[in-house]
């Protein structure tokens, strides 16, 4: 079957921009994976608790972690260690507690910002308690059945 001209046009254009397109963004989409020992002493300090699987892991993440480590060079001593800590909690975490820790954050930025002032400032007031009656609290919630968190949840609100 023969096309006219101008559909067979397109279509060697097509063709021909595709030929020139799709390496340019093959490259772009797969990032040269970057070894530990590439890093800065600030990127590594940031990143400390990927070490061990840092030369394994996929292009991609590395340069996702590495685009996230220049905001996170330029913060004091104090914020890059809870940063630190906050990788390593992730690191031990369970694909279930990852997939519910997203959840959560969905639902979180779903909130009224007036909402997730109150929660920010609730947090807040938390982690200014001892640390026994953070652990208690903790303990307490952990022990209700979801009902009765519910429950709580919308007393504590003034429902």
């Amino acid at each position: 079957m023969i096309l006219p001209a101008r559909p067979l046009l397109s279509l060697t254009l097509a063709a021909l921009l595709g030929g020139l397109v799709a390496p340019a963004l093959h490259a772009q989409a797969a990032p040269a994976p970057t070894t530990w020992n590439n890093l800065t002493p600030a990127q590594r300090d940031v990143l400390a608790p990927l070490r061990q699987e840092w030369n394994g892991m996929p292009p991609r993440r590395q340069q996702h972690l590495l685009e996230k480590s220049q905001q996170w060079v330029t913060l004091p001593p104090a914020k890059r260690g809870e940063i630190r800590e906050r990788i390593e909690r992730w690191q031990h975490m369970t694909p279930a507690e990852r997939q519910q820790a997203r959840e959560n954050q969905r639902l979180f930025r779903q909130l009224p910002p007036a909402q997730r002032e109150q929660l920010h400032a609730a947090y807040k007031r938390f982690q200014q308690l001892p640390p026994e009656r953070r652990a208690q609290l903790m303990q307490q919630w952990h022990a209700m059945p979801p009902a009765q968190r519910l429950r709580w949840l919308h007393h504590a609100q003034g429902r």
